[in-house]
């Protein structure tokens, strides 16, 4: 499959409440509404082992919430190189676009700067894991912690909502602006705190020269 014919790789990425799971639904769904022929998924999930491993890093209490960070690093890589392998690169050499909430840069934010496991590991862990796979293009979805958090809403135990504090989440947040200034080539920060229609907008103003320019 050449270049020209390789779908487009597509990560959002953002802190809690950033609101980068709905611009995903809403970016593939313009893609479409384009003609384009897209892959919606996210992380962790996207095959039945992501999704058991989703279940037991972020909602089975005595589990999550008791996890070793090397452990959550490497349940979390587990279920990447699955989704990498089984879902991503196949879609991608079909020639189809792949719209992902949650990717490589998640681990580096959560996994290595929240919990504290050594950013040169961390990123050895994702190489292997994806094949060395990158997006094409990351959008960071940000905004302040205090908006982040006020959207949240009750719903099903998390582990990350429910055990962690707003420094966890201002670390997080910081690991992710450091992330995209590290690589600007790769990554286009967006401001998500104002609604989710000028969200999309400017989603779509990133999105437009890497797929259809």
């Amino acid at each position: 499959m050449t270049a020209a014919h390789r779908g487009r790789f597509i990560t959002l990425e953002g802190s809690e409440g950033s609101g980068k799971t709905t611009a995903a639904r809403h970016l593939a769904e313009w893609l479409r509404s384009r003609g384009e022929t897209v892959v919606l998924t996210a992380e962790p999930g996207g095959t039945p082992l992501g999704e058991e491993v989703r279940r037991l890093v972020l909602h089975l209490r005595n589990v999550s919430d008791d996890l070793d960070p090397r452990a959550d690093a490497l349940l979390y890589a587990a279920a990447r190189a699955q989704h990498t392998a089984r879902l991503i690169r196949p879609a991608l050499e079909r020639g189809e676009h792949v719209v992902c909430a949650r990717y490589l840069d998640s681990s580096l934010a959560y996994q290595g700067a929240g919990y504290g496991n050594d950013p040169d590991e961390m990123r050895w862990l994702q190489r292997f894991a994806t094949y060395a796979l990158l997006p094409d293009l990351t959008i960071l979805i940000d905004v302040p912690v205090d908006i982040g958090l006020g959207r949240k809403r009750r719903g099903e135990w998390n582990r990350f909502e429910d055990t962690q504090s707003v420094a966890f989440f201002e670390t997080v947040r910081a690991a992710y602006l450091g992330l995209a200034a590290a690589e600007p080539e790769r990554f286009r920060v967006v401001d998500g705190s104002g609604s989710v229609e000028r969200t999309d907008k400017l989603v779509r103003e990133v999105v437009e020269p890497v797929v259809f320019g």
